[in-house]
């Protein structure tokens, strides 16, 4: 008996380290699994299929690790680096009369030089005071707004760099580029509160446009959801996941069809209800949404000849990118733009190949020089009208000129997946030289989506970039920025201008310090008098135009 005795109390004290044993186990596991992607990857018909465990992790499921731990070190410091001032967290819900309003809100010419005086070369500063719908003062910052000062019968125009002070007031510093009156113009486009409903619903709901695809093989067809991340079930996933670059996309795997029977991607459409009406009121058309502030006293200075006095500091110390005056963009920092005819379009693309990737704003520019050269005649390649790719050529000035649209997420007509082309594949395809011309613009489709997703774009562009120019260092390579559009209460919640504002930071920060080009579409639009729109009207194109063949043909 004694025996026995001794034997169960060995037993359980074996017993008790097990079962202390898998706890420790299972903790680690689960702590582990924190760091881990949200799906799992399994082998269906010979494809990438995925299935995630969690059905109910809502939340946090539009989520992939960086591909290499400098790739997360950068995507952190990024992320640091262009985050928007928090408003002060406010009692759920969040009520209109608690958000900046225009219509009491203002702004205040600060004095000029001893004397009142401004002269070209100047800072004309400007304070703005923002006050809630009750006509109370903001305490807090982190509204967005706009500044541009012009002149109408000069044609002159130039943006504003706003300062948010955190306490409700801000500053917009202009420089002064001309003589003559200059009129000041602060808009609010979204209060603070509005841009955490924006940055909520891209953590939480960057499926609010979404994507299909058609599967078909013989008679059978079916249509499932697409996108760079979709909501956990239960139903498996088909992985596109490009094998190069590391570029996510997924459809839901169809029922009697293999994920490699898809033949096509396309915009399905937009979920309903999917902001409530409080948070709605935060995004209403002249009211809280792209509304002019009033000026407290004087809205212009009269600006004088270039003085000899020393120009007055300001709380800002980057300058514009460049301004209008005469209705002709004259770029600032060392690039002088030229203004090209035909003639001279010709001969400054003689001899080369200029090929241009991304949306549609990159499209416009095909479009006008297709327009503007007589010579240059498109190949019909059978391309959906809007979706490309299109090529035309020059026989006689041997003048090759190509646009392609950038891959997924792409918000417009149905495209064949051959078609769908990923920017840095396509860099890795050029062999570049002094004769190539590469130009590329990708923002406006991404405007669901955590800022993630967009970084994680960048990087395998700017790789093959890197790529690109170590081969043919002669190479020229040409950005387009995003810029601000018209905006409606859709608009706003799926392309927001404070969105594309974010990729523009993003965008600047990721190809700093490469022998890249930027053209400023932002700054083009914003100090243009023509009204914003997706798509700028051809005065401004004309101006981005000339602003490219000016890098290309600088002389």
């Amino acid at each position: 008996m004694k025996a026995t005795a001794c034997l169960r109390k060995e037993y359980g004290a074996l017993l008790l380290c097990l079962a202390a044993f898998v706890f420790i186990f299972v903790l680690r596991y689960m702590d582990n699994l924190e760091f881990q992607p949200k799906s799992t990857i399994i082998m269906v018909d010979h494809q990438s299929v995925s299935t995630h465990p969690h059905p109910h992790m809502n939340r946090s499921f539009c989520t992939f690790q960086p591909l290499s731990p400098e790739d997360a070190l950068e995507e952190r410091l990024i992320l640091d680096s262009t985050a928007w001032p928090e408003t002060p967290l406010l009692p759920a819900p969040i009520f209109l009369e608690q958000t900046s309003d225009p219509a009491h809100s203002t702004f205040t010419i600060l004095p000029g030089r001893k004397g009142g005086e401004w002269h070209v070369g100047d800072q004309l500063e400007v304070m703005i005071q923002t006050s809630d719908f009750q006509g109370r003062p903001k305490k807090s910052g982190g509204d967005f707004l706009l500044a541009r000062l012009h002149n109408r019968k000069l044609e002159a125009g130039v943006a504003g760099q706003v300062v948010d002070h955190l306490n409700g007031s801000y500053s917009a510093v202009f420089s002064l580029l001309w003589e003559g009156d200059a009129q000041v113009e602060v808009t609010l486009v979204h209060p603070g509160e509005a841009i955490s409903v924006l940055n909520r619903l891209n953590r939480e709901q960057p499926d609010r446009i979404y994507f299909k695809s058609l599967f078909r093989s013989g008679s059978l067809s079916e249509t499932t959801l697409c996108d760079v991340c979709l909501r956990p079930t239960q139903q498996p996933l088909c992985n596109y996941t490009d094998l190069r670059t590391g570029e996510p996309w997924f459809c839901y795997k169809p029922k009697s069809l293999s994920c490699d029977t898809r033949i096509n991607h396309y915009m399905g459409g937009s979920k309903e209800n999917f902001l409530n009406a409080n948070d709605e009121k935060l995004f209403q058309r002249g009211v809280n949404l792209k509304v002019s502030i009033r000026a407290s006293g004087p809205a212009s200075v009269t600006v004088l000849p270039q003085g000899q006095l020393k120009v007055k500091s300001s709380t800002v110390t980057s300058g514009p990118s460049g301004y209008y005056y005469q209705g002709v963009w004259r770029a600032l920092g060392g690039t002088t733009v030229h203004e090209f005819s035909a003639s001279a379009i010709s001969q400054c693309l003689k001899g080369k190949a200029v090929h241009m990737y991304g949306d549609s704003t990159v499209r416009q520019w095909f479009e006008f020089l297709n327009a503007a050269l007589p010579g240059l005649k498109e190949f019909d390649l059978h391309s959906p009208k809007q979706a490309g790719p299109y090529m035309s050529l020059d026989y006689t000035n041997n003048i090759l000129l190509t646009s392609r649209f950038h891959g997924p997420p792409i918000r417009i007509v149905v495209v064949s997946t051959s078609e769908l082309r990923y920017i840095a594949n396509e860099l890795d395809g050029l062999i570049g030289g002094p004769n190539i011309v590469v130009v590329f613009g990708i923002w406006a489709h991404f405007g669901t989506f955590p800022m993630e997703i967009y970084i994680r774009r960048l990087q395998s562009i700017r790789r093959a970039v890197v790529r690109l120019l170590d081969r043919a260092p002669d190479t020229l390579v040409v950005i387009r920025t995003g810029n601000p559009k018209d905006l409606n209460l859709f608009v706003s919640l799926t392309n927001s201008d404070w969105h594309s504002l974010q990729c523009n930071k993003v965008l600047r920060a990721m190809f700093k310090g490469l022998n890249v080009h930027l053209i400023d579409a932002w700054e083009m639009t914003l100090a243009h008098h023509l009204p914003h729109n997706l798509h700028p009207p051809p005065p401004i194109i004309k101006n981005m135009v000339n602003h490219l063949l000016s890098y290309i043909c600088p002389q």
